[in-house]
């Protein structure tokens, strides 16, 4: 699946999140509203039990609207039940899809999003998705609080009007000092997110390496960093939870004072006779049950504050720009496999004009490893050159549909990362018409070690093949390509953490499996270049020398220092 990048928002994602939820949003809003509504009546049904039945002493009364009570309490629980179902899966759902955006932009083919460290990218499709998610459940919160509001302002105007407008006139303000109290919540919760992220992405660095920093005896500064980073992460988060103190804290203030003068209201009232005493007891019980909607706006400000901060980081993933055009064209069918290179300039990479013919087994050999690594990534469309074309029978890779390229051409570069998973599932793991696995094992001897391993092909390899050594990484990885058989193969330095019998066996082998398929073989190991039908030197300057191997060695200084060094 190719994700179009393009422009995002923090109110964009947000907005999505909520709208494209509305099957689970509104019946959870219409669900919390009767919930929320029920609640507020109990108080004014407790206040008509004193007036009808205790005042009266009538047990007909108090056993009628003690049923009628318990209706209500019914009602609202199953009410709550089902809000909060329909609720908690709309946010959850809304993460899931976030998530899958997320993941779909991460690994798109044209790139972008890869500037951030995997560790951070790890914390947006998990934290902050959730808390983006999360905006639903407050949604639902904040409709059944309003709906909490306008039922208590409705039977408070019923009994006394004072009271009504006390709490028509008095909630709006705290519904302003709520917003106003979230934005230095929403300020100090993206900070919190974005040191989180980096410290999550400095460890997840740490860890790979690990190894390495060893090795060289970096480990020590490189904790040091960590603690540093670490450090900041926890101050960050201690400021945002201090925010969040504050704002709750403020809140329940306000809204206690708030609460206080209408209970003093109501009792005023009730002295001096414009309300009975169930009426009092039912304005005392509203004015205690607005604890409640008012606390849960206090909640829903905070949350919405946080997915406002949280949105706005996946909107940065969601909008970065790619690194690479997409391209809307599809490659020729069949694909016949003819690469031209047209004055190309890429960093160290020169290539003036390079034709290979579709079929044809090519050795590509330069001198700067820089280089050979830059034009591996161009054909594998991780970087477009700023400067020339490659085209594909014809076609400017820049053309085409990014999906497709991927298809026709695989590359296979020497550092090729293994998947957490088992040496078969590595070797299998590809897309498009699967060449003959047997073959390939055979031919790379993977077989070989996989009969040396405890579950042979089914052995787990771990994370990032680490469980292997590096020629048994490197041969899954050379497997894996070559299963994948597909129209044009690049594979870079295939063979140079095996031993001179394996890469002779290699080298033997592939020029059998890979007969009618474009094949680039950039390396400079004699051993493959041998087995080439053409080699190809490229200079600094652009300019090639094209011939067989052993004439190259024979003829030019240059490339028989470079291949035989």
């Amino acid at each position: 699946m190719t994700v179009a990048a393009g422009p995002a928002t923090g109110r964009a994602v947000l907005r999505r999140a909520v709208t494209g939820q509305t099957r689970y949003v509104v019946p959870a809003g219409l669900l919390a509203t009767g919930h929320q509504a029920g609640e507020a009546l109990v108080p004014v049904l407790i206040g008509v039990v004193v007036d009808e039945a205790v005042a009266t002493g009538s047990g007909g009364a108090l056993f009628g609207w003690l049923g009628v009570l318990g209706a209500v309490f019914l009602a609202l629980s199953t009410s709550y039940r089902f809000a909060a179902r329909a609720g908690e899966r709309a946010a959850e759902q809304a993460a899931h899809e976030i998530r899958r955006e997320l993941t779909g932009r991460i690994l798109a083919p044209y790139g972008g999003a890869e500037t951030q460290l995997p560790g951070a990218l790890v914390s947006v499709a998990t934290s902050d998705a959730g808390r983006v998610g999360a905006v639903n459940m407050a949604v639902t919160a904040g409709i059944a609080a309003l709906a909490a509001l306008v039922t208590t302002i409705v039977a408070l105007l019923s009994m006394s009007v004072p009271l009504g407008l006390l709490i028509l006139l008095g909630a709006p303000p705290v519904l302003v000092a709520a917003h106003l109290l979230g934005r230095p919540l929403q300020k100090r919760g993206a900070v919190e997110q974005e040191n989180a992220a980096l410290a999550s992405g400095v460890a997840a660095d740490l860890v790979a390496g690990l190894r390495v920093l060893k090795g060289i005896g970096a480990e020590p500064a490189a904790l040091a960093r960590y603690r540093v980073i670490n450090r900041r992460s926890l101050a960050a988060t201690l400021r945002a939870a201090n925010a969040q103190g504050w704002h709750d804290g403020a809140l329940l203030a306000i809204t206690g004072v708030f609460i206080a003068a209408v209970a003093l209201v109501g009792a005023r009232l009730a002295a001096q006779g414009a309300i009975s005493i169930g009426d009092l007891v039912a304005a005392v019980g509203l004015a205690l049950f607005l604890f409640n909607p008012l606390s849960v706006v206090a909640w829903v400000n905070g949350q919405l504050a946080l997915a406002r901060a949280s949105a706005a980081r996946v909107a940065a993933v969601l909008s970065a720009p790619p690194a690479v055009p997409t391209g809307d064209a599809d490659p020729a069918a069949p694909v016949r496999g003819e690469l031209r290179f047209t004055g190309v300039a890429h960093g160290p990479l020169r290539i003036g004009d390079l034709r290979v013919a579709p079929g044809e087994l090519l050795g590509l050999v330069t001198a700067d490893p820089a280089a050979a690594g830059t034009l591996v990534r161009c054909l594998a469309r991780e970087s477009d050159p700023p400067q020339g074309t490659i085209a594909l029978d014809g076609v400017p890779l820049t053309a085409l549909d990014p999906d497709r390229v991927r298809a026709a051409v695989v590359t296979a570069a020497h550092d090729a990362v293994l998947f957490d998973g088992s040496v078969r599932d590595n070797v299998t793991a590809v897309g498009g018409p699967a060449g003959p696995v047997d073959a390939v094992l055979a031919a790379t001897r993977l077989d070989e070690v996989a009969r040396g391993l405890p579950s042979g092909l089914d052995t787990a390899v771990g994370e990032r093949g680490r469980s292997l050594s590096g020629g048994q990484r490197q041969r899954v990885a050379l497997a894996r390509a070559l299963v994948a058989d597909p129209p044009v193969l690049v594979v870079h330095d295939p063979t140079t953490a095996v031993d001179a019998a394996t890469e002779s066996h290699v080298a033997a082998h592939l020029r059998r499996l890979r007969a009618g398929r474009t094949t680039l073989v950039v390396t400079t190991s004699p051993t493959l270049l041998a087995v080439t039908d053409r080699v190809v030197l490229l200079d600094a300057e652009g300019g090639t020398v094209s011939g067989r191997h052993g004439d190259l060695v024979a003829a030019d200084k240059r490339y028989a220092a470079t291949v035989l060094a």
